[in-house]
């Protein structure tokens, strides 16, 4: 059983202090996604911004963590973990910050990015940090559950404070709650979190990280500006023929790797390609609509900062709620259920938003909301369930780790893509503009409930076989 970890220097810690100076993290970075959807609205009149430019302050963000969410834990290994998390931290200060001292939607986007690089040394760090304090299976199981139940609460804080905040102080001020929480949890850590390091830690790979960086930073400014500069022009039809280019230099360079960022024999396995392609899909949804949502409430129906997070509080309640009842799911009846489960309500809900006009009554609205936050809430326990079962401990971290990258992913393309839509049909009206999104977010859900069919058949069974033993007897590559 857990007591107390002894440590050189400083005052012995409890593993639950550990736990509670990590989640003060997750509670920050959780928060601070739905606290900047909200303000958008404000932030467009403030800083004079177009749609695409709202599109950059969430997706600088989401794509530099998406890209770098490897690396970081390769570094944290490396380097120390304690040391890379109170780094992140005051980057993530730092970035916060500036983001509320930003003059324009340009200076806002590039801090954000600031922030993302922080944010990129946080979560997954303190999830390594809770993992080597908390060794015993029952204990670490709690510790990851809380983990959870913080993510949920943060994400149901974050629109109710965001909102109250924009309308009584301003919109930059959603920023500075980012200050005494990271003050706090870096001095609490300075104290009590024990160094760490890996006993061999992984090579960097910068190759690969530039390649995916790449890959992901051309897809997402095509998609984002191709509306207003023109699909067939020379820049974006450049952007796409280098997103490819770099995809298949990385398919090409990542085999030949010993330790590679991206060990792709992962993905011979066809439930965890089933995982990472439900998770890109239902982030993919889940971020279009809060970045949709907070524009239609206020700028459509003309609610306030405060009651759009009133508004959207049902979503966060519902996925709350849905996310400890689908753990409990996949470990008594495994993932099938709670997978056909979130495909159903996300379509259920996603066809609901297609009747959406300017005078929906609100009633129907919410009860979208908490249709929709059941099929987010049930998706996430079986994603990370799906990417590690069948794979070897020792390769678990990682293909836990690729399901997280997966996530980011989506969340990047989903803004993109709903601002995208938007702005090409926004002639029609703001709610029917919209209608496309939502008939994509539709094709999502059919896809979720497909892969949750295949993904238990017994060809997909002998494929994770097959990628495992690949993953245990063959080495990753030739050195490079």
């Amino acid at each position: 059983m857990n007591t107390t970890i002894k440590t050189h220097g400083r005052p012995a810690a409890h593993p639950n202090l550990i736990l509670c100076i990590c989640c003060l993290s997750l509670l920050m970075v959780a928060m601070d996604a739905t606290i900047v959807n909200v303000a958008l609205p404000s932030i467009r009149r403030d800083l004079h911004a177009s749609i695409s430019g709202l599109q950059w302050v969430i997706d600088a963000y989401t794509m530099v963590v998406a890209s770098l969410l490897m690396l970081a834990g390769s570094m944290a290994d490396r380097f120390g973990r304690r040391r890379v998390f109170q780094f992140g931290m005051g980057l993530f200060m730092l970035g916060s910050l500036l983001c509320s001292l930003a003059p324009n939607i340009h200076g806002l986007v590039a801090f954000r990015v600031l922030q993302a690089l922080g944010a990129t040394m946080l979560n997954p760090v303190a999830m390594s940090i809770i993992a080597n304090t908390f060794h015993e299976p029952k204990a670490r199981a709690r510790a990851i559950g809380i983990w959870g139940a913080v993510a949920g609460v943060s994400m149901a804080l974050g629109p109710v404070i965001g909102g109250a905040l924009t309308e009584s102080v301003g919109w930059r001020s959603i920023f500075w709650v980012n200050l005494p929480v990271g003050a706090t949890a870096m001095l609490l850590a300075a104290r009590y979190i024990p160094e760490s390091k890996a006993p061999q830690p992984r090579r960097v790979d910068l190759v690969g990280q530039v390649l995916v960086f790449t890959t992901l930073a051309t897809v997402t400014y095509a998609v984002i500006e191709g509306t207003h500069t023109g699909w067939g022009s020379a820049t974006i039809v450049g952007l796409f023929a280098t997103a490819a280019l770099a995809l298949a230099a990385l398919l090409i360079y990542e085999p030949r790797r010993r330790e590679p960022l991206i060990d792709l024999r992962f993905f011979r396995s066809a439930p965890f390609s089933s995982a990472t392609l439900i998770a890109v899909c239902s982030f993919s949804a889940f971020s279009g609509f809060l970045f949709l949502n907070a524009l239609y409430l206020q700028e459509v129906r003309g609610l306030s900062a405060f009651q759009t997070g009133l508004c959207t509080l049902p979503l966060a309640l519902a996925t709350i709620v849905c996310s400890p009842l689908s753990g409990r799911l996949v470990g008594t009846h495994g993932t099938r259920p709670s997978l056909l489960a979130s495909g159903t309500a996300t379509v259920i809900s996603a066809l609901m938003m297609t009747q959406l006009t300017a005078t929906t009554p609100l009633p129907w609205l919410l009860l979208t909301y908490v249709i929709f936050g059941i099929g987010f809430g049930m998706v996430n326990a079986p994603i990370t369930n799906t990417a590690v079962s069948g794979m070897p401990k020792a390769q678990a971290g990682l293909a836990a780790a690729v399901a997280s990258t997966s996530r980011q992913i989506g969340a990047s393309l989903g803004v993109a893509l709903a601002g995208t839509i938007l702005g090409a049909h926004i002639h029609d009206g703001f709610a029917r503009a919209s209608h496309p999104f939502w008939w994509l977010v539709i094709g999502g859900g059919l896809t979720v409930l497909l892969l949750a069919w295949l993904s238990h058949t017994p060809w997909a069974r002998d494929t994770t076989r097959h990628a495992a033993h690949l993953l245990e007897e063959v080495p990753a590559g030739a050195p490079a």
